[in-house]
């Protein structure tokens, strides 16, 4: 039997019922029981049938059914008996415990359609619900509070009827105002209630009045309570009172009918004041007022509410606006699920949590139609979950599932704003799938077009190797109008046919790897070309080898350039540093293996540093390069000659039977080097300048490895500088401890200013004529703590190589200042009228010079007329505009300057006219051959001639013969200095020598 034949049955017997009631009042008890039991059993016989997900709701209506009808029974039974009916009394209780049932009840349903608490439901239910029981308190209950006629039980009975349908009508209205469409079932489930609430309120109030009888009109309300709910339960919709659990997802409704009635609800209280105002006087006002503070409270709630669901609104739809551009953004299928993630971050509250998750991809055929709605149901984690799907793009497209766990009214809030993600999900696939064919489209054009122009030869090659396409770029480079069918050797030189062959067996078995072939161009000419091969044969649009041959004729030609240059010396062509020691390995190994020797020649140009302070780096660098090609030619065939770097060179002595080789090539480097070099100075100048070097000579024969064979050289190198330059000399045993020793000085020499191990002698500076002291040169001496005291010839060459000559320089210094300071301060009429010290170039081109020079004077209290500054012509002669300003700057302060060892340099007399110079020191040796030599004789006689014309004042150095001073005075040389004169003395002696002439 269908449930609609079980309705239509259910509706004629509750008909009949209602028509025997009224019809016989006699058979009230028997026909009134059948009407209430009748609703009841309905109510059962639909919850059998349709098997909701929760019945206790459905089974709690029908036993509120069964106590209500057995209230009435009992009532109806003591009339028809003319029985007593007390009151209160036990159908009163019966009638009581109905409306805990029905709160019951619909309490359930309630949760099971809302699933939470919605408060803007509950704030909708309680504003009416408040308005109907002023309304109830005013007429139904107030009037029993004052009644004089009743007991107290009989006043508290009288109230509960009242409460229980306020309560009854309470739940209701919180069930009607659920979000969700409204089932059928859930609106005669309220005209069940209504019609019950309707008969109490007039049962009530003709209780009040004491005119009720049974049997009246106002008992089809009660019909109406027991027929609706049994119909409500035969009714196919009854399910969705419970569903499955699924929560309805539709917002709770603010529209004019909806507003409208909230406003009806809130003018009941003032019109119940009016009424009672008129009626005479306001019996109930707190009642009223506090009813009416609730509802403006309830009502204020409600439209703080609806503004909040607004700014909600508002912040999902600029999120969702958000979201919407970032999505746009995406190309691939990762951005867009990337994209779906940000998006969904940014729509979902940042206060409440939530779980995002995707399901695999899934590949969808191309005809397959994809749902993409939005709906929520139970989760795992949490009670609910919002379910959805989006397309992504692909070939074939994939389909992702998309489960949103949350807070169900957070899934409610963003339910819309998740589904319109949805939809632009969907466009932007659409547009990039769309995107991705035109990309496709464009770039097969694209590629076609870039072979057509390609400069790289594109071939396909069948199995017969022949040429089955050749890409135009072809013709260009072989010249080949058609080679369309022709054989592939046929661009290959004969003598690269087997590389040939051994690529194209590569790539076919996967190895595509490059191989560099000599190509023949049509006019025979020979090409460099790399080709690398991939097997296509697979391939049914290919079906062949593809070459691709690319011209690097000139990338090998630059190769081979930057391969000479990364081993050769840029400046001289021959080898550099890292092939001589290549060569070197290569050539230690296979003497040891033959039991063979090689030399090793280290190659030092003597003078190489005064070239290049004398006449620039330009002539210096020409002399290196006629250095090299001289070394070059001097070298047998099969040796090597390299350039180390600065002005030292190198030469690897191949192995041979001969053990003098080394010696002998040694030998002739020296004989070479010593011949005069007449070298270009760009400017249409030329300068004769010597190339005389030292040579250092080693052989494997005492050296272990390549790296002591170069150390015994540079050794060998040292002595050779040592021994007087322009020389060679070889290797040997005791070398090494020279050179250790030498080392140690060096090292020794760093520490020794800070020890305070240097000293000062003065060698007096005489007037020729009378041999009286004049001035004193400053001369240092080390008092080394080992070796005692040692003369300049032991360390300044070191303290020049280790740039320790401008700590010591300017130690010396301030110590002759601080000394004639105190000479002049104590013995003022014995002392010396000036101190002279020497400065060297590397010191007076320190930054700051002639600053210090200017402390010097100032910490040390000397007057600038007591300091006369010995410089080198090498640094007049190198950087002359700085320099002749820096001693421009010193004359200035009133210091002298002096060019010492005059006329032993790369000078030219022309300087003497435009330098600061004040006194000019021949140096010692053109004084030595004065006498015996007319030609040095004369040449002295002119320098001094010269400097008197320029206004100079000369000083002549290493006198040590009374007729050589008698030969200057002669000359008109007013000063010297010399063992004739002086020794270097130490500084107490000065005063002394200083008070009376010299003894010739």
């Amino acid at each position: 039997m269908t449930t609609r034949y079980a309705r239509a049955c259910f509706a004629a017997w509750m008909a009949a019922l209602t028509a025997t009631y009224y019809a016989w009042p006699a058979s009230h008890v028997f026909s009134w029981a059948a009407i209430g039991l009748s609703g009841a059993a309905a109510v059962a016989v639909g919850v059998r049938a349709h098997r909701p997900a929760q019945r206790l709701p459905w089974y709690l209506i029908a036993v509120a059914l069964v106590f209500f009808v057995a209230g009435d029974t009992i009532y109806y039974a003591q009339t028809a008996l003319n029985l007593p009916a007390p009151f209160p009394g036990p159908s009163d209780v019966l009638y009581l415990l109905v409306y805990p049932l029905l709160a019951g009840g619909l309490a359930l349903f309630i949760r099971a359609r809302s699933g939470e608490a919605n408060r803007a439901a509950l704030l909708d239910a309680l504003v009416p619900t408040v308005s109907l029981g002023l309304l109830s308190w005013v007429y139904l209950i107030a009037p029993y509070t004052r009644a004089t006629d009743l007991t107290l039980a009989e006043k508290a009975v009288s109230v509960a009827y009242p409460l229980g349908d306020v309560l009854a009508l309470a739940i209701l209205l919180r069930l009607l105002t659920a979000p969700g469409r409204k089932p059928a079932a859930l609106g005669l489930l309220s005209l069940s209630i209504v019609g019950v609430l309707f008969s109490d309120v007039v049962y009530g109030l003709a209780r009040l009045d004491s005119n009720w009888a049974v049997g009246g009109p106002v008992d089809l309300g009660w019909i109406i309570f027991y027929a609706a709910a049994g119909w409500a339960a035969l009714h196919p919709s009854m399910t969705r009172l419970t569903g499955d659990g699924t929560p309805a997802t539709a917002p709770v409704p603010a529209g004019g009918r909806h507003l409208a009635l909230l406003t009806v609800a809130a003018l009941i209280a003032p019109a119940v004041l009016l009424a009672q105002y008129l009626q005479g006087g306001v019996t109930d006002a707190p009642v009223i007022a506090a009813g009416s503070a609730l509802m403006f409270v309830l009502v204020m709630a409600r439209v703080a509410g609806l503004i909040t669901e607004q700014r909600q609104g508002q912040e999902r739809e600029h999120a969702l606006r958000r979201a919407t551009s970032a999505l746009a953004a995406a190309a691939t299928g990762d951005d867009v699920l990337a994209a779906v993630r940000d998006a969904i971050a940014m729509i979902m509250p940042a206060e409440r949590p939530y779980a995002l998750s995707t399901g695999e991809p899934e590949p969808l055929p191309d005809a397959t139609t994809v749902e993409l709605g939005v709906t929520i149901a139970p989760g795992g984690d949490t009670p609910y979950a919002l379910h959805t799907a989006i397309v992504l793009p692909g070939n074939p497209p994939r389909r992702r599932t998309v489960r949103l766990e949350a807070p169900l009214a957070t899934l409610r809030a963003v339910r819309p704003a998740v589904q319109a993600l949805v939809g632009q999900v969907a466009m932007v696939v659409e547009r990039i799938e769309l995107a991705t064919e035109i990309s496709r489209r464009d770039g097969e054009a694209y590629f076609r077009t870039l072979i057509q122009s390609a400069a790289d030869v594109i071939l396909i090659v069948g199995d017969d190797e022949r040429i089955r396409y050749a890409s135009p770029s072809a013709a260009a480079l072989f010249g080949w109008t058609d080679l369309t069918g022709a054989p592939l050797t046929r661009l290959v030189a004969d003598t690269h046919h087997d590389r040939l062959a051994a690529a194209l067996e590569r790539a076919r078995s996967g190895l595509g790897d490059g191989v560099d072939l000599t190509a023949v161009c049509a006019d025979r000419r020979l090409l460099q070309v790399e080709c690398t091969g991939r097997d296509l044969r697979d391939d049914p649009t290919v079906r062949g080898i593809v070459l691709t041959v690319r011209d690097v004729t000139e990338r090998r030609r630059l190769e081979n350039d930057l391969a000479h240059q990364a081993y050769h010396d840029g400046l001289t062509g021959l080898a550099n540093r890292a092939l001589f020691r290549n060569r070197l390995d290569e050539a230690f190994t296979r003497s040891c293996r033959d039991g063979a020797e090689l030399g090793v020649l280290f190659v030092d140009l003597d003078d190489f540093k005064e070239v290049n302070d004398s006449l620039g780096h330009a002539v210096g660098d020409q002399l290196l390069v006629a250095v090299g090609q001289r070394i070059a030619a001097a070298v047998a065939t099969g040796d090597t000659a390299a350039r180390m770097g600065g002005d030292e060179f190198a030469i690897l002595i191949a192995q041979s039977g001969d053990a003098t080789a080394a010696e002998r090539t040694a030998e002739r480097i020296v004989a070479v080097l010593a011949e005069p070099f007449e070298i270009s100075d760009g400017l249409g100048g030329t300068h004769v300048v010597g190339g005389a070097a030292s040579v250092g000579v080693a052989t494997s024969a005492d050296a272990g490895s390549p790296t002591e064979l170069l150390r015994h050289a540079d050794l060998a190198l040292y002595l050779a500088k040592g021994a007087g330059k322009g020389t060679w000399q070889r290797y040997r045993s005791d070398l090494h401890t020279a050179m250790v020793e030498r080392l140690a000085l060096r090292t020794s020499l760093l520490e020794a200013i800070d020890a305070r191990q240097f000293v000062l002698q003065y060698q007096p500076i005489v007037d020729v004529h009378t041999r009286d002291v004049v001035g004193v040169e400053s001369l240092v001496r080390w008092q080394h703590p080992e070796r005692g005291l040692l003369s300049p010839y032991h360390f300044i060459d070191l303290a020049e190589e280790s740039g320790a000559i401008v700590g010591l320089g300017e130690w010396v210094l301030r110590e002759s200042l601080r000394q004639i300071a105190e000479w002049r301060a104590t013995a003022p009429e014995s002392s010396p009228r000036y101190v002279s010290v020497n400065v060297s170039a590397r010191q007076f081109r320190q930054p700051g010079f002639v600053d210090r020079v200017r402390a010097a004077l100032a910490e040390t209290g000397t007057e600038p007329e007591w300091l006369l500054l010995e410089i080198t012509e090498s640094l007049v002669l190198r950087d002359a505009e700085q320099v002749c300003a820096d001693l421009e700057t010193l004359r200035a302060l009133g210091v002298r300057i002096a060019i010492d060892d005059f006329g032993t340099g790369y000078s030219s007399l022309s300087y003497l006219r435009q330098i600061p110079v004040d006194v000019l020191k021949i140096d010692k040796s053109f004084i030595d051959d004065i006498l015996g030599s007319g030609r040095q004789r004369a040449l002295v006689d002119a320098i001094v001639t010269l400097a008197r014309h320029l206004d100079l004042t000369v000083v002549a150095e290493g006198i040590e013969d009374p007729a050589q001073r008698a030969m200057l005075a002669g000359m008109g040389c007013p000063y010297g200095q010399g063992y004739l004169f002086s020794k270097p003395v130490w500084p107490a002696e000065v005063p002394a020598l200083a008070e009376s002439a010299l003894a010739a």
